[in-house]
């Protein structure tokens, strides 16, 4: 979608960043630093890094330098521009979250996106907007790095996490290789955060060549005129189905295990400030109902993803399909389902992400230790056991680690999972759009209130230390010598 800038607007980009400036400058932002520094055998510690500079990452990091947290720096491995799905494996045309939302903007205003909009193509533009097309939510992320100048490093990967004393140190590579020491380590890790992708048993063995998940980089234009099939029935499953359907492949099936498709986003029906605010503080029974129910009955995908799909008469819905076994052959798939055999030259499992941190060589050192659900936080009385669910870390009040075995790995308490596996204990404020700006607030609180405790000594040294005087002595005359003279 291309929009041309009306001459007679007197907005602009650098209009709207005098305002956002002003703005911050009215509200003392960003907090002065008030962390002391530290250094460990001659090296330098960062006070926090940031894992991932995608959405979360960054309205994580922003919020830390509002705070007055500002040696702190994120990586991602991704180059600018590409941090995050939007780029890369979200295929869906448009946004589905509401193009209102003010998401990371952290309560400022001229930071949301609809400011940025405005500010470059006006009123009338904006109210002809119907959902953001992707492309312009990854450039108006760009923009929100650039003008909060945030410290993030791109081309860079963890690779390992250790203990170093009361320190953590991460091991990385890339644009910067060679250990970091840190005082606090954010997971800002998106959705594929923990376990990376769920693939079915019956696609183990079966040659890569032949299929892909919904998450992984797919040429589509390969699968021209080829017979495809997707599973699931959600946007992700949508998304990719009509890409391939575009990109000239001569059938798409999307093979539904369900009788019938989802129809209601029972979520976005209760949305509002108390689910946000109220979700992490109510009894753990009832967080596992919530995420329980809405599994059961599952998000349906956006209707324009669906009719992205439905519009093509190469492509069928089947619904009842449930998939049984998957056998490669020389004519390519042969795939048994509830409805009987059929034949594919390639599959693309829209399948989701694991919440198992024991598949990631980066978390080997942390991953035996960390608390799930299953430990004894989920109770039989709460309804039936989802291993998706139950395999979720049991995460603190701010986001942080907690010990399977109290004293195993005291470090895991400095560590914070900051990305769409705390939904159960924190409900969807570390994942998607709506109520990242609340999770960023709640989990830099958290942060913010455990680095003072740690330098409480430190900080009261400084306030005895602090010896600039208000007075200066010569405010007022001391009465009581004429006072005792009087009464004498």
């Amino acid at each position: 979608m291309t929009y041309v800038q009306s001459p007679s607007l007197p907005i602009g980009l650098a209009l709207l960043e005098e305002q956002l400036a002003r703005d911050l400058e009215y509200l003392e932002l960003p907090g002065k630093p008030w962390v002391p520094e530290r250094s460990s055998g001659g090296q330098p510690v960062r006070d926090v890094v940031v894992i991932g500079a995608g959405m979360c990452g960054l309205a994580a990091t922003a919020k830390m330098v509002l705070t007055g947290i500002t040696n702190i720096v994120a990586y991602d491995a991704a180059p600018a521009g590409l941090e995050g799905p939007w780029e890369t494996f979200a295929r869906m045309q448009t946004l589905r979250s509401p193009k209102t939302l003010h998401g990371p903007a952290l309560g400022l205003p001229q930071l949301t996106f609809r400011a940025w909009f405005t500010a470059q193509w006006g009123t009338q533009a904006w109210d002809a907007l119907d959902k953001i097309p992707k492309g312009q939510w990854m450039d108006y992320l760009v923009w929100y790095r650039r003008v909060l100048n945030l410290p993030i490093v791109n081309g860079v990967r963890m690779t390992a996490i250790k203990r170093s004393g009361d320190l953590i140190q991460i091991d990385i590579e890339g644009a910067e290789t060679g250990p970091v020491l840190t005082r606090r380590l954010v997971l800002a890790t998106g959705r594929s955060g923990l376990g990376g992708f769920a693939v079915p048993d019956f696609l183990q063995g079966i040659d890569r060549t032949y299929w892909a998940h919904s998450a992984d980089e797919i040429d589509f234009d390969a699968l021209r005129g080829k017979r495809v099939a997707v599973i699931g029935a959600g946007a992700s499953s949508m998304d990719n189905a009509a890409t391939a359907l575009e990109a000239g492949a001569k059938s798409v099936d999307l093979l539904i295990r369900r009788k019938q498709m989802p129809r209601i986003n029972k979520m976005t029906g209760i949305g509002s400030q108390g689910v946000v605010h109220g979700m992490h503080q109510v009894p753990d029974s009832w967080k596992w109902k919530f995420v329980d129910y809405t599994s059961a009955t599952q998000t349906p995908p956006p209707r324009s993803s669906t009719l992205r799909v439905s519009r093509h008469a190469n492509a069928r819905f089947l619904l009842d399909c449930g998939i049984l076994a998957v056998r490669q052959d020389s004519d390519g798939l042969l795939i048994e389902t509830t409805q009987g055999p059929l034949r594919y030259d390639f599959l693309v499992a829209a399948t989701g992400f694991l919440n198992d941190f024991n598949g990631r060589p980066e978390f080997s050192a942390i991953a035996p230790f960390i608390r799930t659900w299953a430990d004894g936080r989920y109770t039989p009385d709460m309804g039936p056991q989802r291993p998706s669910m139950a395999d979720a870390p049991d995460l603190g009040p701010s986001f942080e680690f907690r010990e399977r075995v109290a004293g195993t790995c005291p470090m895991l308490a400095n560590i914070y999972c900051f990305n769409d596996a705390a939904m159960l204990t924190h409900g969807k404020v570390s994942g998607d759009i709506p109520a990242v700006s609340a999770g960023a607030d709640r989990l830099v609180r958290g942060i913010a209130a455990s680095l003072f405790a740690e330098d409480v000594e430190t900080h009261f040294a400084n306030l005895v230390a602090f010896d600039t005087p208000e007075l200066m002595g010569d405010e007022w005359v001391d009465a009581t010598p004429l006072l005792r003279k009087e009464n004498a």
